[in-house]
């Protein structure tokens, strides 16, 4: 869908392609959600790289010596902060041009809930707030926004270009958000669970009737009190969907899941199967709304 913003924004991104300037800013994103986001923010301009590959998880993510050498060429690094990517904590203590998204002032952060559980498990400290922004209507513009004004500071002979671009990301998004509030509207007393504490600004943003997760973290095992409790809830039928993800497909979702009548769903927080272009963040979107649609109208 284009709007006449897009419309009017295209002869602008196309003035400043790729060759038309002389230097090129090197930004480093540390995962995928947050490159797209920025890929949208730096149309016209050079394409963000990033440092995890679809397939790898930042919650347990060991750096190689190249990604050192990455985020020591890297003009600009931006990452969410220690609570998503611990192992980016001692390679940015003194990098002076990395950002730290979940210090960007006024981020609408969800809490954790404390439902019987400690975020500081066998050592690694989760924080107390949820990191999964990008999955989120308000703390995502409010990401986008944050970024388009570095890039205009650190590059100012594009500023136009990224506030323009910035804005027809807001377009482009406000669209899609009422969209996706209309296709799942019909769900929302459905209920299910997920495999991981991931969802929380979707579900929010759209008041899906999340049951409950496997486990905080994917680096965590689930308990056997969670699994029981799980399990009684499929057994009767309280729950319409459970959810894996491509990342973790662990026998434990299917072990809870037999005898029961629920569906199996995939969700894909890190967007490990969308390749990163012009519009993909919304394409991202769109698959997580598309997989909740799917498994809960079955």
């Amino acid at each position: 869908m284009k709007t006449k913003f897009a419309v009017l924004v295209a002869p602008l991104v196309a003035a400043f392609s790729a060759g038309a300037y002389a230097e090129s800013l090197q930004v480093l994103t540390s995962i995928k959600p947050i490159q797209m986001i920025a890929h949208e923010i730096m149309l016209g301009t050079q394409e963000p790289d990033v440092l995890l590959k679809s397939n790898a998880s930042p919650h347990d993510y060991a750096l190689k010596p190249s990604d050192v050498k990455k985020v020591s060429d890297a003009d600009l690094v931006i990452w969410y902060g220690k609570d998503l990517e611990p192992f980016l904590s001692g390679v940015l203590e003194n990098k002076s041009d990395a950002v730290e998204l979940g210090q960007i002032p006024g981020l609408a952060l969800r809490e954790f809930s404390h439902d019987g559980h400690d975020h500081d498990h066998h050592g690694h400290d989760h924080g107390s707030h949820d990191p999964h922004f990008w999955l989120g209507y308000e703390p995502t513009t409010q990401v986008a926004k944050f970024i388009a004004d570095k890039l205009s500071e650190v590059d100012a002979q594009h500023a136009e270009l990224y506030q323009a671009n910035y804005a027809n990301f807001i377009a482009t998004y406000q669209a899609k958000h009422e969209q996706i509030k209309a296709q799942l509207a019909p769900l929302k007393q459905q209920g299910y669970y997920v495999f991981h504490d991931a969802y929380g600004y979707f579900e929010q943003d759209y008041q899906l009737n999340h049951l409950g997760h496997f486990t905080v973290t994917p680096d965590r095992k689930p308990g056997a009190k969670t699994l029981i409790k799980i399990r009684n809830e499929l057994r009767s039928e309280n729950a319409k969907c459970v959810f894996s993800e491509p990342q973790f497909t662990p026998a434990v979702v299917e072990s809870v899941m037999r005898g029961s009548n629920a569906n199996l769903g995939v969700l894909d927080p890190v967007a490990s199967s969308v390749t990163v272009s012009d519009g993909s963040y919304f394409v991202f979107i769109d698959q997580i709304a598309n997989s909740f649609a799917e498994c809960l109208s079955k």
